[in-house]
């Protein structure tokens, strides 16, 4: 298998990602979403956000009913959290178990949120429910990780 190809296989792209957190984030909001709405929280033409919702709607992600009002649908609803619960993850671990600035932590995990695949993100959130469990390995694993030099000098 020729791994870089794998790229091309995420269900939505970047922007496409954001479209759709853009839409369940008004739809919680406001109650609803419009075209107008994301371009505007996204700070992007309408013409663009029309364009990327062509293939969102084709999927059966994003529904749009007689009043032009968008919402997810149940799919586009499971994969937004997915992809939501992958970004919290991904940041937790660059900026509570890595040390990256919180700020530069959240670009990154912005960056990776929906590209990680769910086996990879819930190894991820065992190792953090590891790491938050009271078991003396779990202390110790922190201990050790908290006293090593992160200069990679070695």
């Amino acid at each position: 298998m020729q791994t870089w190809k794998e790229f091309d296989a995420n269900i939505v792209t970047h922007s496409a990602a954001h479209h759709l957190m853009a839409i369940d984030d008004l739809v919680r909001r406001l109650g609803y979403a419009r075209v107008s709405d994301v371009a505007r929280q996204l700070n992007i033409t309408r013409g663009s956000v029309s364009i990327t919702l062509q293939p969102l709607k084709k999927a059966g992600l994003v529904l749009q009913d007689e009043n032009r009002h968008l919402r997810l649908s149940p799919a586009g609803q499971k994969l937004v959290d997915g992809i939501k619960t992958k970004r919290h993850v991904i940041q937790r671990l660059l900026s509570e178990l890595f040390g990256v600035d919180g700020q530069q932590a959240e670009i990154d995990a912005c960056k990776l949120e929906h590209l990680v695949s769910n086996e990879t993100a819930r190894r991820m959130i065992s190792f953090l429910a590891f790491l938050d469990s009271d078991r003396p390995a779990a202390t110790e694993f922190l201990r050790q990780w908290g006293s090593f030099d992160l200069s990679c000098s070695q």
